[in-house]
């Protein structure tokens, strides 16, 4: 009964943000160079050797509440020197409130190659989108459905019949990525032209900013392998969202290990 109060609490609260002029906020991976196109299209065709790049990941917040959270990526991209740069397709699904909420996007992403010279690169990337949110308001839970001592046992009073349960829209995004042989930085922005996505009443998609640099030097080699550190920073702002992740990644070989932090403007939030 507990959780499933939180559950209908939790996406009770994203209905608001959609249904009003306040804030959302688009779901973010910790590891978030484990998915490049997601940060930041302009890492389409990243590597410029011609082989493809393939992703898979999988974001699961708040576990132990049950499925309030989770978020699934899947993209391909390879740099193809007939276009000048790299091409990319990613499709990723979002569920809240154990799947009452769905958002679905695929997106199709081209990046354009300039060599300034022999030491810097620049890319300047740029993503097409299509967003899909599905609600099932069969599923939601109203206020006047509690009675304080039984819990859930009226049916709700609220006229959910003729509210909207599809929303379809366009979005683009774009973004730039510098780097040399050791350092690398970019800049991307998401929802360009802050499409409306409420269900009841208008409500925009806000620009999501993010700024991200990073290095990877060598330390000393062991046997074979050159070991390396690489660290890294990110910060993303998205209207009143704020949010930086800071850490460092350790490389030998194919192994790599490393110790991250999140926080907000206001206070720490978790070690990664």
């Amino acid at each position: 009964m507990k959780n499933n109060i939180l559950r209908s609490f939790l996406l009770a609260f994203t209905l608001f943000l959609l249904g009003n002029s306040a804030y959302g906020q688009d779901p973010a991976f910790s590891q978030f160079y484990s998915n490049p196109l997601y940060l930041n299209p302009a890492f389409a065709g990243a590597n410029n050797n011609g082989c493809p790049t393939t992703n898979l990941n999988y974001r699961d917040q708040w576990p132990g509440i049950g499925r309030t959270y989770v978020t699934y990526s899947a993209s391909y991209d390879q740099h193809v020197d007939a276009l000048g740069g790299g091409i990319g397709l990613m499709v990723a699904q979002d569920q809240s409130g154990s799947g009452n909420l769905n958002t679905l996007h695929a997106s199709l992403l081209y990046s354009y190659l300039l060599e300034v010279n022999r030491e810097f690169t620049v890319k300047a990337g740029f993503e097409a989108s299509y967003r899909s949110l599905n609600l099932d308001w069969s599923n939601l839970t109203f206020g006047d459905m509690i009675d304080p001592t039984y819990g859930f046992i009226y049916n709700t009073q609220e006229d959910i019949i003729n509210n909207a349960s599809n929303v379809n829209f366009p979005d683009f995004s774009t973004g730039v990525l510098g780097y040399t042989e050791k350092m690398y930085f970019g800049f991307s922005a998401h929802h360009l032209t802050q499409p409306n996505q409420g269900f009841i009443s208008v409500s925009n998609l806000p620009t999501k900013y993010t700024a991200h640099i990073g290095g990877k030097w060598p330390l000393s080699r062991y046997k074979n392998d050159i070991i390396t550190i690489s660290p890294n920073f990110l910060y993303q702002k998205q209207q009143e969202f704020q949010q930086f992740n800071y850490g460092v990644y350790i490389n030998r070989g194919p192994i790599v290990g490393g110790l991250w932090a999140r926080n907000s403007l206001e206070n720490f939030d978790s070690f990664i």
